[in-house]
């Protein structure tokens, strides 16, 4: 049996998946919570769950981990040992060298959390096989990897794949990192109370409202879904994808946000030779980051 472990770190849980790579089967998976911010002597209580738990399936399956991917918020290191820019969360992530911590002879690799949710939809998921696809996460905020020619794009310091803070108002106002008129500031949960004017507080709530006949609703959220479109057509102009993946919150919305961001398409994408962008949406959930980071560890 040759153990291998895919880990995604959230601030306050811990998801995990064991596999044997001899036999390619899931072992078992898991969800352990963790308080955000507390300590366990000098060990953020993050770090000291995903050390015991290794440690727990060493022990219960009597072998050593060949493998560790670990799945983090972040900004990883070129080296793939650490997460090198992680600011006001996560307080000790920053340079934290995770093989060096496990005290382990396992081949240990750090990735955003971002890009190992699109790996493991490339590698298990809505993407199997695909060569060029753009994963976009949205929920509170809005996340994104791009795979291009079969490459993970990670760029000069890891930063490629922040799909949010693509401007599409440059007159806008600026988001959390400073973009004008973000993707995130259009379509994600944190800006969906300005949205309405106050009427909602959640892109959940304001569906409903929609749906119930709510017209000021309706205008709303279509807004919303018009501002998504025109940013999918601008990265596929960018990356050209073969497929686009919808994953978050937001695929809650089900057709009342596919019927209209599939009309918004149809009206703004450039199709040579009537090539279309085929939009999908992810499947594994919340399980895709630790299936990406223990398929980037064996890899």
């Amino acid at each position: 049996m040759n153990l291998a472990a895919g880990i995604d770190l959230g601030g306050t849980r811990v998801k995990g998946i064991v596999h044997d790579l001899d036999k390619g089967e899931e072992l078992e998976r898991t969800i352990l919570s963790t308080g955000d911010g507390k300590f366990f002597d000098k060990d953020p209580a993050w770090a000291k769950a995903i050390c015991d738990l290794l440690t727990e399936w060493e022990n219960r399956f009597e072998e050593n981990f060949v493998s560790i991917g670990i799945a983090s918020p972040g900004l990883a290191a070129r080296d793939e040992k650490s997460i090198a820019f992680m600011p006001g969360r996560l307080e000790g992530i920053e340079d934290l060298d995770w093989e060096s911590f496990l005290a382990t002879k396992a081949r240990v690799r750090v990735v955003n959390d971002a890009h190992a949710a699109l790996l493991g939809e490339v590698w298990k998921g809505s993407g199997m096989g695909k060569r060029d696809i753009v994963l976009l996460t949205i929920g509170t905020g809005v996340g994104g990897a791009a795979i291009c020619d079969g490459r993970l794009l990670r760029g000069h310091i890891g930063r490629a794949g922040h799909l949010g803070h693509i401007s599409l108002d440059p007159f806008g106002q600026p988001d959390i990192c400073g973009t004008p008129g973000s993707l995130e500031d259009a379509i994600g949960d944190c800006t969906v109370e300005e949205r309405s004017g106050g009427r909602f507080d959640r892109t959940k709530v304001l569906v409903e409202a929609h749906l119930a006949g709510d017209l000021k609703a309706r205008a709303v959220w279509l807004r919303s879904v018009r501002h998504l479109a025109a940013g999918i057509v601008s990265l596929a102009n960018t990356l050209d994808p073969e497929v686009v993946l919808l994953a978050g919150g937001i695929t809650n919305a089900g057709e009342a946000l596919l019927e209209p961001l599939q009309g918004y398409l149809d009206e703004m994408e450039w199709r040579p030779a009537e090539h279309r962008i085929d939009l999908r949406i992810a499947s594994l959930g919340e399980w895709a980051g630790a299936m990406g980071a223990l398929h980037h560890g064996t890899i």
